[in-house]
């Protein structure tokens, strides 16, 4: 997988990968290339400037870009480089030796327009040259960050860049000329609309729409703005931004990477839903989702407060045909994250920011960009795509199944050997006059290598084929042993046992063998053993596969794995033979033997061939429902680790099962706390503390109710520790063991039994519990060799029966 550029962080994703149903997946740096450049804008009133040569759309009216700098007057480009340069947090650098602005991808592509096309100088000398008197970090709530500068004049101007429609919201002045001195309009209707259609115009073309504004104060802060409370001298920002005068709007393009709609369209053939979850314009997010097919005819397209509104059930009702959540936060996406495991998907998440980090952690599959990526996402996140390309994902997928199936394909070979070898070594030593099976210990080892360490390594590295996303990925609650599965396992058992029983019990006479003699019986006994072991040599072939193709052998020549330790297991087997004499049990066979050893395992193959022409429907109804039922599927999702310990399941299965032995074994276990109790009492009898009486019966009131319908339905959390049904294993053995009160018997010449107190009242347990030195003083300490008799008014009595 690190081949592929998935880093695996947390092994137990990679399987569960193999099953995910959804992917929730970023747009810029995933799904495109993350390489910004300016090809288009709006300059003030009607002045567009377009690149010509990238092909993107290039209106009648549009201006090239390369002529801005002479068009406009010194004073709007004095603005528009202050509002790019300062109001920015690159900065100047190298990257493969080269020059380079370093930073957010779409302020580099900012400042290389302002550089290459507006005459910027170095960009530190222009930071350094503005007076800086705020600062207004980017916030994905807002889209947009702002910076405060004192003018040369001593007033002060404020620059804001983001998202151009909630900037255009704030606007009242507009730029008049830029080939003139600055002046400001207000902003008609027109001029409104008319910006409105340059941001859906560059949307369509698959843009990314960024704005500058700006406004002009007399003094900082602004009188009547409201003062931050940590700094007295900065204002805050819902105050002064408004009445805002727009500057430009600039369209940047970020082509698609190549082969992302081909992942797309894998991902969609393999039953695995794909969703853009952007903070990008939704008309700019619905055409790269139209390009690269994620958006398709009847899905839905969204912005993030929209969907912030809604409430559980429109949620639920919408979230399946949702394809793209275009401005949306990182509260957004991890609320679909959370609902869309709720409702039983598996899910997984790309995401590259800070703010990312709760929804890769939510998630049951987490994705962060190893290039692009924060080391809060990548800590958070289970596997780091090393390139940030969707396609790795689909590699994952790939990778994922291929895991799956290799436990599968290991799980159903080893239990056809079990099933084989247990009832093949248990019949023939009952049957045995001697009582030794016809498998010794020797050759089980043997069996048991092959079983285990061969077949593991040969099974399970086969790598993921072609066609391995052709079908849709299994629910959560689909049981581990398919139809399919037992088909075989069942199939290839009962011919194995069916030939080596025949073997065993009537091959001396369909052979002619005489097995009066030892060397005969020895001659059998080793062609039992080498038919056994050439029938799963051969049968592992057949667990190649797990549907019901007949190409066993697809894709045999890339797994040299696979063939290496078949050449292993067929030179060792035939050694043992040869070779192994006396130390293994066995004796040299001669052609004709191995002929009947090789053919009957060859068979297996056959039979595998017949096994597969069963249809799984008819085999289904033939079979234990028991055998192939969906596992239970939990209803309650706990969202986090932090509230992973409000509903635990072990303890809940723990507490149904205490109430079934309570109701056989008369609630003993319901009084675990006073075990320790009553052993003190049983070993020091003369003890003044005699108020100690044993568990109530199941009558008691302090019972535990008897679990009821409701209490099955009761919402359960997958993600809870799996160790606290194991912390109460110890409690449970001793409490079942030590539940059993011993019958007193009277031993001969006298009674030398301990006394065994026989009732007690449940308010008396509680108060000897909680001063049991008052007990004491209360309750004399009864005779030796006596019993207490129990007392009908609730109290204990100590006189003699």
């Amino acid at each position: 997988m690190l081949r592929d550029n998935n880093l695996v962080r947390v092994l137990r994703s990679c399987e569960t990968m193999g099953n995910a149903t959804t992917v929730c997946s970023d747009k810029t740096g995933t799904l495109t290339q993350n390489k910004m450049t300016v090809v288009a804008g709006v300059l003030g009133k009607h002045f567009n400037f377009g690149a010509q040569s990238e092909g993107v759309g290039k209106k009648h009216n549009e201006m090239p870009m390369n002529e801005i700098n002479s068009k406009i007057s010194d004073e709007v480009k004095t603005l528009l480089l202050q509002s790019i340069a300062v109001n920015c947090t690159a900065f100047e650098g190298e990257e493969d030796g080269k020059p380079a602005f370093i930073g957010s991808k779409t302020e580099t592509a900012l400042l290389s327009f302002a550089r290459d096309h507006l005459g910027m100088g170095p960009l530190a000398h222009e930071k350094s040259s503005a007076s800086v008197a705020q600062l207004v970090p980017f916030d994905s709530a807002r889209k947009c960050m702002a910076v405060v500068v004192k003018l040369p004049s001593g007033k002060y101007r404020l620059y804001v860049k983001g998202a151009s429609e909630i900037l255009l919201k704030q606007t009242s002045k507009i730029v008049a000329d830029p080939s003139a001195a600055l002046s400001e309009v207000q902003l008609s209707g027109s001029e409104i609309e008319a910006i409105e259609d340059s941001i859906v115009g560059f949307a369509k073309r698959s843009l990314r729409t960024i704005g500058l504004v700006y406004r002009d104060f007399t003094e900082w802060p602004p009188r009547g703005a409201r003062l931050e409370e940590d700094d007295p001298r900065q204002a805050v920002f819902s105050d002064i931004f408004r009445e805002m005068t727009f500057l430009c709007l600039v369209g940047i393009q970020d082509p698609l990477r190549p082969g992302v709609p081909e992942a797309v369209r894998q991902c969609q053939k393999a039953g695995v839903f794909v969703r853009m979850v952007t903070g990008d314009n939704v008309i700019t997010a619905k055409a790269i989702a139209t390009e690269c097919g994620i958006y398709t005819e009847g899905g839905l397209v969204m912005e993030g407060p929209d969907f912030r509104r809604l409430n559980k059930s429109q949620m639920r009702e919408l979230i399946p045909r949702l394809q793209v959540l275009a401005r949306s936060s990182p509260e957004d996406k991890q609320t679909l994250v959370r609902n869309l495991k709720e409702m039983g998907e598996t899910v997984a998440v790309t995401g590259d920011g800070t703010n990312d980090g709760p929804a890769l952690k939510m998630a049951d599959i987490g994705f962060s960009m190893g290039i692009a990526g924060t080391e809060v996402a990548k800590e958070a996140s289970a596997i780091i795509l090393m390139d940030d390309n969707f396609s790795s994902i689909v590699k994952a997928l790939m990778w994922g199944r291929a895991v799956n199936d290799a436990v599968k394909k290991f799980l159903q070979f080893q239990l056809t050997v079990n099933i084989t070898a247990v009832l093949l070594a248990f019949v023939t030593a009952v049957a045995s006059d001697d009582e030794q099976p016809v498998l010794r210990a020797v050759q089980l080892l043997w069996v048991n290598l092959i079983m285990d360490t061969f077949a593991a390594l040969a099974l399970a590295t086969d790598p993921p084929p072609p066609d391995i996303l052709n079908r849709p990925p299994q629910r959560k609650s689909a049981p581990l042993i398919t139809v399919n599965m037992w088909k075989m396992i069942i199939g290839q058992a009962i011919y194995q046992l069916v030939v080596t029983f025949v073997l065993h019990f009537a091959g001396g006479s369909i052979l002619g063998y005489d097995l009066t003699q030892p060397h005969k019986r020895e001659e059998l006994s080793s062609l039992v053993f080498n038919t056994f072991v050439w029938m799963q040599i051969f049968n592992q072939y057949n667990n190649r596969r797990l549907d019901n193709k007949f190409n066993i052998f697809e894709g045999l020549h890339r797994n040299w794995f696979f063939i290496f330790i078949n050449v292993i297991m067929v030179g060792g087997q035939v050694m043992i033979i040869f070779v192994g004499g006396a130390a293994l049990r066995v004796v040299r066979l001669d052609g004709p033997q191995w002929a009947i050893s090789l053919i009957l395992g060859a068979i297996s193959l056959l039979i595998g061939v017949v096994i597969r022409l069963i249809p799984d429907p008819v085999f289904k109804k033939i079979l234990p429902k028991a055998m192939y039922r969906d596992r239970k599927t939990p209803d309650l999702f706990v969202s986090d680790d932090e509230h992973r310990f409000e509903w635990n399941q072990g303890i809940e299965d723990i507490r149904h099962e205490l109430q079934f032995i309570k109701m056989i074994r008369g609630g003993r276990l319901n009084t675990l706390k006073f075990k320790t109790k009553e052993i003190k009492h049983r070993l020091l009898p003369l003890s003044k503390s005699s108020s100690h009486q044993p568990p109530g019966s199941p009558d008691d009131n302090s019972q535990i109710p008897p679990p009821s319908p409701s209490s099955h339905r009761r919402k359960r959390s997958r993600s809870n520790s799996a160790f606290a049904a194991a912390a109460m294993v110890p409690s449970i053995v001793a409490g079942s063991v030590g539940g059993w009160s011993p019958i007193e018997k009277p031993a001969e010449g006298g009674d030398r039994g301990f006394p065994i107190p026989v009732s007690r009242e449940p308010s008396q347990v509680s108060k000897d519990t909680l001063d049991p030195s008052a007990a004491q003083a209360e309750k004399p300490a009864p005779a030796t060799g006596t019993r207490t008799p129990p007392d009908t008014s609730g109290g204990v009595s100590n006189e003699k029966p």
